[in-house]
């Protein structure tokens, strides 16, 4: 059993943040399972992205952002990372690491960076030989 089942965090703009990540999570099969609009999610829409029917990253409007979280997926191939990024900067997030190995961790740490429209470091990494 994983040790963790979902994250939540506000964004500014649900909108704008919930286009990013469907375009920069599509390569991991992720697409948004629940969606909720103000008068259901009380705080605004709120979004559950994830796999298999099971959300595991949830955004909501917010007054702020949750600027400075680091966010790291786990990806089974590289080029699900290489996918990651190509598709996250080309939906407006910022280069924060291009795909390629970080031996300071591991010599498999296969891994890519980027900040998403609030500031938030999103990772994906493949921590499998290649």
């Amino acid at each position: 059993m994983a040790a963790l089942d979902h994250i939540e965090f506000a964004v500014r703009d649900s909108s704008v943040s919930l286009a990013f990540y469907k375009a920069a999570l599509r390569p991991l099969d992720m697409t948004v399972v629940v969606a909720l609009g103000p008068t259901e999610a009380r705080t605004g829409s709120r979004y559950g992205l994830g796999a298999d029917g099971c959300p595991r990253l949830w955004i909501h409007d917010g007054k702020e952002g949750g600027v400075g979280m680091h966010v790291a997926f786990s990806a089974v191939k590289r080029a699900q990372v290489d996918a990651f990024w190509k598709a996250a900067v080309a939906t407006g997030g910022v280069d924060n690491g291009a795909p390629g190995v970080r031996t300071r961790y591991h010599d498999h740490y296969y891994a890519a960076y980027v900040l998403d429209p609030d500031g938030n470091n999103i990772e994906v990494v493949c921590q499998m030989p290649a």
